[in-house]
């Protein structure tokens, strides 16, 4: 499958002369239908597979999430929206804590590209929540026409889109692509078209100056994903978790090397061209890119916070001490106890991953967590 997928990049760089832009190799290796990462049906997520995501690490995840998000439900006529779901088990935790509290909602769709994906959050959420409950559960080829009342959520949907790399030479900017040498793809730098430029120069103006030889990215889709996300948005928000940084630590002269990096089980893969499709491959999140694309799109950033913060100012400790209980249960304590540090602590998930949340005629639920929008 890997030699096949790699036989597609070698046809499109030779016919387009010798050289492919990194974000269209990204989109082969993450997206050609039946050989890219995400479409193959080889499996990707939990211990077994290339990464773990925090909906796969806890069902504190999702349930607090959901009780957060039940202000914004509860008034009816609400519904959720997802963006590629994987495994379902964000899906299935937070409809089960909003089936325990009591809260309904109209309906939730599910926006998945990968047909393994679907098939897999098809015969999750089945099995967890059953036939009745599975009649309000839809999945979308697309975003809504219609206009769309309640939350839209993205776990960890942004870091995937394909990216450009960049680097800078004696304060000029070049393109790094692919080209094809000794039968294996290598990367390739040409002088960067005028788009590429600009965004660059701008980066480089607000984070700079960047020493001799840097290299990161720019994430040309953000903009338009985050309009075509809001244009349908009546009223609600928009809830976005990932892995990121504000832009000027993103494009911090230290961070030198950019942050591409593939997973392929459980490794952290630096060699971009590794293992295509076989291997995960990402870029952090300019969540400054992301506060700007939604301004632009008529949303309101509503707060900022790294992961940590917001579980603990959302009710995780209140939900933790009641699946806890009265303690009679040591293991089962211990489990959840492990499972809030991995969800909470700065040396694992709850610094680096950050919230964001945006919204449109909705007012922000009740949290004590820190707002961090000065950072962007």
């Amino acid at each position: 499958m890997s030699a096949r997928l790699l036989e597609k990049v070698r046809t499109e760089i030779v016919d387009a002369g010798g050289f492919m832009t990194f974000h269209r190799y990204m989109e082969l290796v993450l997206y050609e239908p039946g050989l890219g990462y995400y479409v193959n049906g080889r499996r990707k997520l939990g211990a077994d597979g290339d990464f773990v995501t925090a909906p796969e690490l806890s069902p504190l995840f999702g349930a607090t999430l959901a009780q957060w998000l039940a202000p914004v439900l509860r008034p009816g006529g609400a519904g959720i929206l997802e963006f590629g779901a994987g495994s379902g088990r964000l899906a299935a935790d937070v409809i089960t804590r909003l089936d325990d509290l009591s809260v309904a909602f109209d309906h939730y769709r599910i926006l998945e590209v990968s047909p393994d994906l679907r098939a897999q959050q098809q015969a999750l959420l089945s099995a967890r929540l059953g036939a009745e409950r599975m009649m309000n559960v839809a999945w979308l080829d697309r975003l809504p026409a219609e206009p769309f009342r309640g939350v839209i959520v993205a776990n960890e949907v942004l870091d995937a889109m394909p990216v450009e790399v960049f680097a800078w030479r004696s304060q000029a900017v070049w393109q790094r692509g692919v080209e094809w040498v000794d039968d294996t793809p290598v990367f390739a730098e040409r002088p960067a078209p005028a788009a590429l430029e600009r965004a660059v120069r701008a980066l480089e103006a607000q984070a700079g100056p960047w020493p001799e030889g840097y290299v990161s990215e720019w994430r040309p889709a953000l903009e338009p994903w985050l309009k075509a996300v809001a244009e349908p948005l009546e009223s609600g928000l928009v809830w976005i978790a990932d892995y990121g940084f504000p832009r000027r630590a993103y494009y911090s002269a230290e961070r030198r090397e950019g942050t591409l990096v593939g997973y392929c089980r459980q490794q952290m893969m630096l060699d971009p061209f590794a293992r295509p499709g076989l291997m995960d491959l990402t870029a952090s999140v300019d969540f400054t890119a992301v506060a700007e694309a939604a301004t632009g799109a008529g949303l309101e950033v509503l707060t900022y916070a790294a992961q940590g913060e917001f579980l603990l100012g959302a009710g995780l400790p209140a939900l933790f001490e009641q699946w806890a209980g009265s303690g009679d249960d040591p293991r089962r304590m211990l489990e959840l106890a492990q499972q809030v540090r991995m969800l909470t602590l700065p040396g694992e998930m709850g610094e680096r991953f950050q919230i964001m949340v945006l919204g449109r005629d909705c007012a922000l639920p009740p949290g004590t967590f820190p707002d961090r929008r000065e950072r962007l």
